[in-house]
């Protein structure tokens, strides 16, 4: 579904060096630098001289009905270090307090009780550089009350001789252990094998252009065991591919980021994501970059509407099918509209704010109708980075 759950915003990052004004190759121009998809998507060509300690502060919101739902607050801290001339060590550990009250059936108020969890999680990277290559494995862990994670990963660049164009390769694995609090099932698992492979490519000194294809095989356990009818099928695999342009305007020192992703999944369910950012600095030490984003799915083959569009009323299934009253699985679009202002304080402080505000309806849906009966869902989002590098 769209990006509605505040831990997959992940752990705290600090923001790229700036290279060369004006380069071309792998490291290009600062503002043209694009998010990465389970891999940086610009790759430097030698390891980082300077280290990095980056705090971050996560605050998140969302509500139905004029209610408050669900609450989240998440520090999470960064740090990257260099060993020697071609090694660079790097580890985050992030904290999520969630607590508020939790829909148990469609979207509706009742129904609805009060839940708090707790989430600790960390992860570590090594990488190792050569002149137009990089390689790099990395291990993660997060446990809460009753779910519990395990994964790892490894992943290649290659860049070419003009350094014009980059490769990248990733894979990874991450077995999960299951265990809710009302005990309908106990040490349940899913096992989770990913690929990954994309493109990097310097079209000139003003636009960048990248290309990434990603594929997971889900095998385990998928229920939602908090919710009534909840019944999913033991296999889940997804598909994804993501295109980004960015082009820099050089009489404005100005930057344009899109972004379309497209998802499947053995679900059934189809999505497609369209980002827009614009990156204005402001002299040399401020920027903002304001950013607006529509998302939209199809309902996942299990997914069971409300009766009539009545939440209050149960539809009737038959024993043993497949079938979910989940709204995160529904036909639905969403908006995010949001912004982000940096400044460089120093050269070695830095700091950022962002904020997000996302709703979804169902009748914001493209290429069909959306699931009747839904419940508006909205949430706010802030966030705040603080970095030092040394």
């Amino acid at each position: 579904m769209a990006a509605t759950d505040p831990r997959d915003s992940g752990a705290a990052t600090p923001e790229a060096t700036p290279p060369e004004r004006g380069k071309v190759g792998g490291v290009l121009l600062a503002a043209l630098a694009l998010p990465g998809l389970g891999a940086p998507a610009v790759y430097a060509d030698s390891a980082p001289e300077h280290a990095t300690i980056a705090y971050k502060q996560l605050h998140y919101q969302d509500s139905q009905s004029g209610l408050q739902r669900i609450h989240v607050d998440a520090p999470s801290l960064y740090l990257m270090t260099p060993i020697g001339a071609n090694w660079s060590l790097a580890g985050s550990a992030v904290l999520d307090v969630v607590s508020g009250a939790s829909p148990r059936y469609y979207t509706s108020v009742s129904g609805a009780s009060h839940m708090f969890d707790r989430r600790i999680a960390e992860d570590a990277k090594v990488t190792y550089y050569r002149s137009r290559s990089q390689f790099s494995f990395s291990a993660s862990h997060s446990k809460e009350d009753d779910y519990e994670s395990n994964a790892f990963a490894a992943d290649a660049s290659f860049s070419t001789e003009d350094n014009n164009t980059t490769f990248n390769f990733g894979a990874g694995a991450s077995i999960d252990t299951i265990n809710p609090v009302n005990h309908i099932v106990v040490d349940a698992h899913k096992h989770t094998r990913e690929f990954l492979a994309g493109v990097t490519q310097a079209l000139d000194p003003f636009d960048l252009v990248q290309l990434q294809l990603g594929y997971s095989i889900g095998n385990g356990y998928y229920d939602d065991p908090y919710k009534l009818f909840d019944n999913r099928p033991g296999k889940h695999d997804q598909g994804t591919a993501v295109l980004r342009w960015n082009h820099q305007f050089e009489d404005w020192g100005s930057t344009l980021r899109t972004n379309y992703r497209y998802y499947r999944d053995s679900n059934q369910v189809h999505a497609h994501t369209i980002q827009l950012e614009w990156v204005q600095p402001l002299g040399e030490s401020f920027s903002v970059s304001p950013s607006l984003s529509y998302y939209t799915q199809s309902a996942a083959s299990f997914y069971i509407d409300p009766p009539n569009g009545d939440q209050n009323r149960f539809p009737n299934i038959p024993p043993g099918s497949y079938s979910s009253l989940d709204q995160r699985v529904s036909a639905f679009g969403g908006i995010t509209a949001g912004g982000r202002v940096d400044w460089i304080i120093s050269p070695h402080w830095s700091t950022n704010l962002k904020g997000d505000y996302h709703e979804e309806r169902a009748a914001w849906r493209l290429f069909g109708q959306g699931s009747p009966g839904l419940v508006p869902f909205r949430y706010v989002a802030f966030e705040f980075g603080l970095s030092y590098r040394f």
